[in-house]
């Protein structure tokens, strides 16, 4: 076994400037795409009970002038204070909320939901919401949508409540037919906005509500102190608007490359396993293709593609990007949460000869690998410790201390990220340098030590959206409307 330590990577902001930490990057230079003086605007819609629509729009307005860090600590590098949403530092972008695109539901019919079973509350929930959406989705001047989740609503109790009708055994029915799956609102809902032209946004009541109280987890208060939970929301917000809050730097004389992540959902009307990939560019653009039905393997239990489906999938993706960019790439880097099957890899390479790739990289990486590392003393291992385990077999940590924040920023003992080199030509140190800095670009977190690279996370995320939407609808490519 052999140790090495890859460096923290380098993210990119305005006028080239370049960063390890997103939320220092945007305080420093600005977003990556700001190349004028004219502030970008973020037109807001916003749908919940009036109580909930006045706190959450007060509170926005409270984050655009600016919100101290946590304070009584020593880590001043992790906690940072926001520097407000407006147009002369930050982001230089504002939020729009106008009357006219704020959708009130009335409370007695969100009282409602109340005694019914979690599973139907949900529905009928989501029911509501979605008619308020249908109606903003012809408004020319919204660009996003806020969505002020029930205060009453326990989804989570879904895990343990029996079904209305009938009962289960480890998910499955006992007449056969298909198993029952676990739907929450934040799944459902963003189902149903696949539909509509504008991405939404949920926000729990204790991302503006310190006194609130969980009916998940009984606690009050929101797990991240303010600051940082208007970095998330906000950079969620530019993104969801359409700008790009900070992108993977590229040296001129490297290749164009792309990043996949190749995932299978199961559809909740049935056991089709339908393949998806997400395709992302070096800016971080996420453009999402389903494609075609996947069988399980006898061998791992695992659904895979056939060689002609695993030609199709990749062929579509990239004609997608060059739809998306007009431009192809000229490497391609797969990335696959189960094995590759020789079927797979004939077909993926198909692919890349059709389309005339100079590369395709492929990779393996995983979550059950057993070996772990440990520090002296009772501290974790370093974010980006890479072990090389033997020909073809590597740990990262992507997850761990952090030496630029001083601490480790997580909550539980880090467990590294199994990387297998299926077929590669990069060295697998440039190869796991990637993969460490795709963790960075999840829009929903602005903090170091995320675990999974954003073509694993996107592929759950997807996944777990697509299985409620027919296997015949049209699916939305913009990444925006599935974080």
């Amino acid at each position: 076994m052999r140790a090495t330590f890859i460096d923290e990577p380098l993210l990119e902001f305005a006028g080239g400037g370049r960063h390890i930490d997103p939320r220092h990057g945007v305080w420093d230079y600005g977003p990556a795409d700001i190349k004028d003086p004219t502030p970008r605007v973020v037109k807001a819609a916003i749908i919940g009970t009036q109580e909930s629509i006045d706190g959450a729009t007060a509170w926005f307005d409270r984050c655009s002038l600016g919100l101290g860090a946590m304070k009584d600590t020593h880590l001043t590098r992790l906690y940072i204070p926001f520097p407000g949403f407006d147009t002369t530092h930050g982001f230089r972008s504002t939020i729009n909320f106008t009357p006219r695109l704020t959708r009130a539901i009335p409370k007695r019919e969100l009282d409602a939901l109340d005694g019914l079973h979690p599973r139907q509350a949900v529905a009928k929930a989501v029911g509501l919401y979605d008619a308020e959406l249908q109606a903003l989705h012809d408004e020319p001047s919204c660009d996003v949508v806020i969505v002020c989740r029930p205060d009453n609503l326990n989804d989570a109790a879904l895990s343990k409540a029996p079904r209305p009708d009938e009962s289960e055994v480890d998910g499955s029915r006992k007449d056969g037919r298909e198993p029952y799956f676990i739907a929450d609102f934040h799944a459902l809902l963003k189902a149903r906005s696949l539909r509509y032209k504008q991405p939404i946004q949920i926000l729990r009541r204790n991302t503006w509500d310190p006194l609130f109280k969980d009916p998940r987890t009984g606690r009050a208060g929101a797990n991240q102190d303010e600051a940082t939970r208007a970095w998330n929301i906000h950079t969620a917000l530019y993104y969801k608007n359409g700008g790009v809050p900070w992108r993977l730097p590229r040296d001129p004389t490297d290749l164009t490359s792309c990043f996949i992540g190749i995932a299978f959902h199961k559809s909740a009307d049935s056991n089709l396993h339908t393949s998806v990939a997400q395709i992302y560019n070096q800016r971080g653009d996420g453009i999402i293709v389903r494609g075609g039905p996947a069988t399980i393997s006898k061998e791992d239990r695992q659904p895979h593609l056939s060689e002609a489906d695993a030609q199709e999938l990749l062929q579509t993706a990239l004609q997608r990007y060059r739809i998306e960019h007009r431009n192809a790439p000229a490497r391609v880097v797969l990335h696959k949460a189960s094995n590759y099957t020789a079927a797979e890899r004939a077909g993926f390479k198909q692919a890349a000869n059709a389309e005339r790739l100079d590369v395709l990289e492929m990779l393996w990486l995983t979550n059950s690998e057993q070996t772990r590392t440990y520090r002296k003393g009772v501290q974790p291992p370093l974010r980006g410790t890479f072990l090389t385990l033997d020909e073809g077999r590597y740990l990262l940590y992507t997850s761990g201390a952090v030496p630029f924040y001083e601490t480790y920023p997580g909550h539980y003992i880090p467990q590294p990220l199994g990387i297998r080199a299926v077929d590669t030509e990069s060295s697998p140190e440039a190869l796991a340098a990637e993969v460490l800095a795709l963790t960075k670009m999840n829009w929903n977190n602005t903090m170091l030590g995320e675990r999974d690279p954003i073509t694993l996370r996107t592929a759950r995320t997807v996944g777990n959206i697509l299985r409620h939407h027919g296997t015949d609808a049209p699916v939305s490519g913009r990444y925006a409307h599935y974080m």
